[in-house]
């Protein structure tokens, strides 16, 4: 697995309204509808961990992983992120999989826009199978898997979230993803019920969500979850 460091750049239209003005300043008093359109360009640069599989050619395409850590991983420490989860096991595991596993910067939360960005970059650069895209986090990283996928919802295979709740009013926007939820039932963290209240407004908008929970587990309940070869299996059955 290697160190990368990301510089990426994003092209946004940004719509606001008091601000720059495409036409003719208006000058006349009182309250009027405006329109504001402007290309900015916004650097974004962090630094993440690429697996490629021993079987990685430039032939064949491959799955991708995007792995999501949890907020005690954020920082600048690249190293960190090696504590839980995938990025910890996935060269002695050796799967057939593609890993991207970014590092989230102190105290802020994941910056869905920049996770879409390196997604795009690694589809340009590596031999990704796109309808083979899979999302899994931890903790932050799980509710950042929920809303990752709410906002793209036709981006991912399946997503796997751990530890985590969601919005459930959004459900309806990933009910036809494939999703596989894990949970400690003595998460002392995240309680158990936000994370089966998600799995519940999923099914009930018409989803088919799996939900685990360890009877035994608190809210570190990833390890032995990412070390089972039956989560990447199940990533494998479903595609696009």
């Amino acid at each position: 697995m290697w160190e990368v460091k990301s510089i990426i750049y994003l092209v946004l239209i940004l719509n606001f309204i008091n601000c720059k003005e495409i036409k003719k300043l208006r000058t006349t008093i009182g309250q009027a509808k405006q329109k504001f359109q402007e290309v900015t360009k916004i650097s974004i640069e962090f630094d993440y961990y690429l697996y490629l599989p021993k079987e990685y050619n430039d032939k064949d395409k491959f799955p991708l992983i995007l792995f999501l850590h949890g907020s005690g991983e954020r920082g600048s420490n690249l190293k960190l992120i090696k504590k839980w989860g995938l990025p910890k096991m996935v060269d002695s595991l050796a799967i057939p999989f593609i890993v991207i596993s970014p590092q989230c910067p102190a105290n802020v939360d994941w910056d869905l826009y920049a996770l879409k960005a390196l997604i795009d970059n690694t589809i340009k650069n590596y031999k990704v199978d796109v309808s083979r895209i899979y999302l899994t986090g931890l903790s932050m990283g799980g509710y950042a898997t929920y809303e990752m996928a709410i906002m793209y919802p036709d981006l991912f295979a399946a997503i796997a979230p751990m530890s985590s709740g969601g919005r459930t009013f959004r459900a309806k926007k990933i009910s036809h993803i494939p999703t596989w939820a894990f949970h400690g039932a003595k998460d002392e963290v995240v309680p158990l019920k936000l994370g089966k209240d998600m799995v519940d407004a999923i099914n009930k908008a018409g989803g088919n969500a799996k939900f685990t929970v360890f009877p035994d587990a608190k809210h570190v309940c990833w390890d032995r979850i990412y070390s089972n070869r039956k989560l990447y299996n199940w990533f494998l059955s479903n595609k696009k």
